[in-house]
């Protein structure tokens, strides 16, 4: 008996640490790039800025590539990659990518706070009930996860681990050289 209960408690505890990152490898939970052909068009995603931003829509955004990033503030991974978004960012803004957040399960003020510290230049929408995140099929324990949108607004990228510049940066430029 104490043999099952020692298995189950590490079973569980390596797939909370793979839910948030934790300190599973980088790409345990996946990482994938889809090709042209089996690409689907990405869910409607409109929604308030935190912090008085105003609106996000991203049927306003066909023609760039867009990175959609799944976050919260209890998430340590989510907090560590934060700085290598910026860096992935300021590399291609300049090409018309645009970088969107989500914060998922969460509650307005740690969120708040969480933004506060890390200081996005992008901004993100809250989504407590994670009901943009299901309709990217981001379960909300699967944060981080990064999709990336390529110019006609389908989902051509789907990375459910922390990511770091290294990772994104080809990705977004790939989508970048693709006519749309």
């Amino acid at each position: 008996m104490r043999r099952l209960l020692a298995a189950v408690a590490v079973t569980v505890t390596l797939l909370a640490l793979a839910a948030c990152g934790g300190s599973a490898p980088k790409n345990a939970l996946g990482s994938r790039q889809i090709g042209v052909a089996d690409r689907v068009a990405a869910p409607a995603m409109r929604g308030e800025l935190m912090n008085g931003g105003g609106r996000f829509d991203l049927s306003q955004h066909k023609g760039q590539v867009v990175v959609v990033n799944f976050w919260a503030s209890y998430c340590a991974p989510c907090r560590t990659e934060a700085p290598e978004l910026e860096k992935v960012l300021a590399a291609t803004k300049d090409q018309g990518v645009a970088f969107i957040g989500v914060n998922v399960h969460d509650q307005r003020d740690p969120a708040n706070a969480y933004l506060a510290d890390i200081k996005p230049t992008y901004g993100s929408i809250f989504d407590p009930s994670a009901s943009l995140a299901l309709e990217f099929d981001v379960p909300p324990n699967s944060i981080p996860a990064t999709l990336v949108i390529d110019k006609a607004g389908r989902i051509a990228a789907v990375i459910r681990s922390e990511v770091d510049q290294r990772l994104l940066e080809p990705v977004v430029r790939d989508l970048l050289a693709e006519r749309s």
